[in-house]
């Protein structure tokens, strides 16, 4: 019985994976919905995601600490054998999932920013704004120190609109 319920979290897992296409999904977000509806605990669901990426269904990237996941192409195909072990009911509780929370979903892993210490013992920051998987902006600067990385790391998210339309006002003005 446990491992049928597990195939029922990846398969969850993959379904949003692949219904969320043009973004990632942090770790966070998928175990905030499976966990919050009840389905299991927060260790079955890391669980899944651990065999899931060990199949190579998924793919991980990490950015400042924090895991974003894809569907793969093979995630796409087991998903195509088996999603009909998905309930309906439970396929449209992802699908209101990622209604309510598209903006909140689409801002987290649309726009990010991270950093790393480079050979000229500084930090290399990173700020990037994505759309539908295109990089719109990208802003790399060095800065001396690690606070100062991380603070405009911190800030970008709430910042880089602004950013943005500074910079298309000022490339645009004759």
């Amino acid at each position: 019985m446990e491992n049928q319920n597990l195939m029922l979290y990846k398969l969850m897992i993959l379904y949003m994976l692949d219904r969320i296409d043009e973004y990632s999904l942090t770790n966070s977000q998928i175990t905030k919905f499976i966990v919050d509806k009840g389905y299991t605990t927060h260790f079955n669901v890391l669980e899944s995601i651990s065999e899931l990426i060990d199949k190579n269904f998924i793919s991980v990237s990490t950015i400042r600490n924090t895991k974003r996941y894809k569907i793969t192409n093979q995630g796409e195909e087991a998903l195509g054998y088996f999603e009909n072990k998905i309930s309906n009911n439970i396929k449209q509780e992802i699908m209101d999932y990622i209604k309510q929370e598209k903006i909140t979903l689409k801002n987290e892993s649309e726009i990010f920013a991270d950093f790393i210490y480079n050979e000229h013992n500084e930090y290399t920051v990173k700020c990037t704004i994505m759309e539908r998987r295109e990089i719109i902006l990208e802003v790399r600067m060095n800065v001396p120190t690690k606070e100062m990385a991380r603070n405009i790391c911190d800030k970008w998210r709430s910042k880089s609109t602004d950013v943005y339309q500074l910079l298309i006002k000022e490339f645009m003005d004759e």
